[in-house]
């Protein structure tokens, strides 16, 4: 095991010296790439110490100050870089030097690379330092001009290009930015072109790269794009900066997409699309996705973090406005009801867990391993709090001055909070607490009704987290509306502010007793706690306007009947009555619809189950989450059918969200008709199917219904090939497969020719497909597993270990399964651990997991 020092938040300390500009020449060559660089340096006057970068897996074949070279004395050099003593070196001076790097052999996907023939490089966090020797940290920016050499047909960096020749261009980025918004990508590619036209009458050329023969799937990305930048002048003001936005989409990425200015490079599922190839929610993601990395533009680009520590400055900002923009192209309800599932099912398991850290951790071992649900998700709720508590007009001035006061700076999350209370006056001490507490506080809730006066009393409390244990109050904007007993609303949607550890708020002059809608839009993420009776949550599910609340009340009533079917009980009536009428109420959105039908996940379940003091047994949630979605299709009767065929969309396949939904619900009909009819239905559905949303659903249908193996066959048969579409049939049959077969069918999988492991969607698919969505299989018994999960992690650990990190995530809810699954997971775990030369990334995950 490598083991790897502790970052502190409270050990920073700004760099001895600045960069004035950067110049950077490639030789491009798969094995012995040379980069040459000349950097401009400067001492810092607010700070001192030696002159130190960085620098991992570099061969030095000759570096300079100024016209002096430098021999083997003359610095310190060891695996992290090459350190000077800073008081030999002048104020200001040039730094030239030539290094030798081998992309062919980065198989970690950080910092230079090759993915199939195509170079392309990936620096955030610390990727940059396996390029060459800088000071690779976020708060040194600099203007960068790259000069690349090579046979590649096309090659492309950051900015604008300035000149090119016979085997080499140049570019030149004038905005100064850190290393790791760096970007080089040279391969034999085509371009999908469009133009766009600035507020102020700019025309900026828009280029998506992408292998010959996907220029036809680019089509949606490209829309994606302009709706972005437009939406981003008129809601933010912000207008894009440079002549030229490029995308590049790239088959061997281990994010989602990436920043970089002015070249953005993008996993290439979330740019490639086509009805054949991409589903309604491929569709989703690649809009919201490319709207994100836009939007970065000036929430981490232009303005950027001081250190790695302020990452949820960039991103938990940037999270929210591609959430408000998607809910603008979409539905904010629908948006809304998938972003709290999402926070549910991801970081509220986080914060309840042995990974849990704060918005802003106070130290690291390794940065990569807290690109997590709560910096990004949390993150943004906790900037949807901040402009529910001050207001629409005053969180767009607050904005407008963040821009102007910190353009072209590294910043904190005090620089960002400090121009809220200038804008508003507030004082926003107690509302840093966000950033700075883990765990999900719990708000209690108790009422009282006399005399015409509704009282709601609060009770917080902010569970102990590993490291933190004495939790203060938190600034909790909670959203209340009243109903009377007839359904009408009698007060509107209020915002009340808890800030006390016990508070209460009086709503007077009410003719009758009031029906509560508390926490309504999910106004901050915490977890209610009420003693709510089912004929309420019914009537809510009826009556409530708020469109989030009416679908909470129809999913706590899920959960309620799961945890009596748990305990030998039969469905509730009330509630597939209730769901019944709400699935057929036509004056329903039918995307809403469609995600009302949705049962909680089987995880979701589990922490229900945790919850309430009991031992989740993975199979047995698995069987009574089977035979509630049975019970709900008896329920609904011949009506399924007729809402089945009444959601059929005619006409050629469009990605339109209204569209979406339809094909949504009748998605969710064509499962609960699967469970009555064993698959027939969805098998005629399979064969006539022109678009991948409809093949997909009902591809998932027959093999819930342990039929589609014919299906399976001709899917594969006809996208042999095609590398996403392949992915879905790898994680289809690793998230489905029976749970008493699940863990023979991903071992079959992973010897199938087309399970290229080094690839991580595809590796994600199999693995992540069957360990993270198929919990009863996972889970099984004989934790044969965990033993197929953590072989494939010390497998991939020394090729990848961002990937293999990431997806110890499995293991982190362990503790609350039973003593037999707890012992064979420890048992997996202290092998992982026990590996000679496990990387820091995966050993500082898994000794997280086991201390928690």
């Amino acid at each position: 095991m490598t083991d790897a020092k502790t970052v502190r938040l409270a050990d920073y300390r700004p760099p001895a010296f600045l960069v004035e500009k950067v110049g950077l020449t490639f030789h491009l060559a798969p094995e012995n790439t040379r980069v040459s660089s000349e950097i401009a340096f400067r001492r810092n006057p607010a700070a001192n110490g030696d002159f130190h970068l960085d620098g991992e897996s570099l061969k030095l074949i000759s570096a300079r100050i100024d016209e002096r070279t430098l021999g083997p004395g003359d610095y310190a050099l060891d695996d992290e870089g090459l350190t000077i003593p800073g008081d030999s070196l002048p104020d200001t001076f040039t730094w030239r030097a030539e290094v030798e790097i081998n992309p062919q052999a980065n198989t970690a996907l950080d910092g230079l690379y090759i993915s199939k023939g195509m170079y392309c490089t990936q620096c955030e966090a610390e990727g940059f330092r396996k390029i060459t020797f800088y000071p690779d940290r976020p708060d040194v920016m600099a203007p960068f001009r790259v000069c690349i050499r090579g046979d590649a047909p096309v090659m492309l960096s950051n900015g604008n290009p300035v000149a090119r020749g016979e085997g080499w261009v140049e570019w030149h980025d004038p905005w100064p930015k850190p290393s790791y918004l760096f970007a080089l990508v040279a391969g034999d590619l085509v371009s999908f072109d469009d133009r766009f036209t600035t507020m102020s009458g700019r025309d900026v050329t828009l280029r998506i790269w992408v292998r010959e023969g996907d220029q036809d799937k680019c089509a949606h990305a490209m829309a994606s794009l302009k709706a972005a930048m437009r939406w981003d002048e008129e809601n933010y003001g912000r207008e894009y900066d440079l002549d030229l936005f490029q995308i590049v989409a790239v088959d061997d990425f281990n994010m989602g997409a990436m920043e970089n200015k002015g070249l953005n490079i993008f996993n290439s599922k979330y740019v490639l699309a086509s009805p054949e190839t991409a589903t309604d929610r491929d569709y989703e993601l690649i809009e919201g996705i490319i709207a994100h990395e836009y939007f970065h533009n000036w929430t981490g680009n232009r303005i950027t973090c001081r250190d790695w520590f302020q990452l949820s400055l960039k991103e938990g900002l940037t999270v929210f406005r591609d959430q408000t923009f998607s809910g603008d192209m979409r539905s904010h309800a629908v948006k809304r009801i998938e972003e709290v599932q999402q926070l549910r099912a991801r970081q509220f398991r986080e914060d309840a867990g042995p990974l849990a850290h704060p918005v802003r951790p106070s130290e690291y071992k390794e940065i990569n391993n807290f690109y997590t649900a709560t910096v990004y998700e949390k993150g943004a709720e906790v900037i949807g709090m901040l402009k529910t508590l001050v207001g629409d007009a005053d969180y767009r001035r607050a904005l407008d001055l963040y821009f102007d006061r910190h353009d072209g700076q590294a910043c904190t999350i005090e620089d960002w909070l400090k121009v809220f209370e200038d804008t508003t006056g507030r004082d926003l001490s107690q509302f840093k607490l966000w950033y700075e507490q883990a765990g999900t506080p719990r708000l209690s809730v108790s009422e009282h009704w006399q005399d015409g006066t509704y009282r709601l009393t609060f009770r917080q409390n902010v569970p102990p987290t590993p490291g933190q244990t004495d939790k203060k109050p938190m600034v909790i904007p909670v959203a209340v509306g009243l109903l009377n007993p007839n359904g009408d609303e009698v007060v509107e949607t209020t915002v009340l502010e808890v800030t006390k550890a016990e508070q209460s708020f009086a709503f007077e002059g009410l003719a009758s007793r009031p029906v509560p809608s508390i926490l309504r839009g999910f106004s901050a993420p915490v977890i209610i706690e009420r003693e709510t009776p089912r004929d309420e949550r019914i009537f809510l599910l009826a009556h409530d306007t708020d469109p989030f609340n009416k679908w909470e009340s129809g999913r706590a009533l899920a959960l309620e009947t799961l945890a009596a079917m748990m305990r030998g009980g039969q469905p509730d009536t009330a509630y597939l009555e209730a769901i019944t009428r709400m699935a057929f109420d036509a004056r329903l959105d039918p995307a809403f619809r469609a995600l009302a039908l949705q049962l909680p996940g089987e995880d979701e379940i589990a922490g229900a189950e945790h919850d309430a003091g009991r031992t989740p047994d993975p199979l047995a949630i698995h069987n009574r989450r089977n035979a509630l979605a049975q019970a709900i299709a008896r329920a609904m009767g011949d009506g399924l059918r007729r809402l089945y065929g009444d959601m059929a969309v005619p006409g050629p396949y469009t990605p339109d969200p209204k569209d979406a939904g339809k094909r949504a619900l009748r998605g969710a009909a064509l499962a609960l008709i699967s469970q009555l009819d064993g698959g027939e239905t969805a098998a005629r559905q399979f064969a006539q199917a022109d678009n991948m949303t409809e093949t997909l659903a009902a591809l998932s249908c027959l093999l819930r219904a342990g039929k589609g193996e014919a299906e399976l066959a001709a899917f594969h048969e006809s996208w042999r090939g095609n590398d996403l579409v392949i992915d879905k049939w790898f994680a289809l049959q690793a998230s489905l497969a029976p749970p008493d077969r699940a863990v023979e069918t991903v071992r079959r999988l992973a010897a199938h020719p087309d399970f290229d492991w080094k690839n991580p969607n595809r590796f994600r698919s199999l693995i992540a497909g069957f360990a993270m969505m198929n919990p009863a299989g996972f889970h099984h018994a004989s934790g044969a597993g965990y033993e197929f999960l953590a072989d494939w992690l010390i497998r991939l650990d020394p090729v990848n270990p961002q990937t293999t990190a990431r997806m110890t995530g499995a293991f982190e809810t362990w503790r609350r399964l039973d003593k037999g699954r707890q012992a064979l997971i420890r048992a997996q775990l202290e092998r992982i651990m026990a590996t000679s030369q496990l990387s820091p990334d995966t050993s500082e995950m898994v000794e997280r997991i086991l201390k928690g």
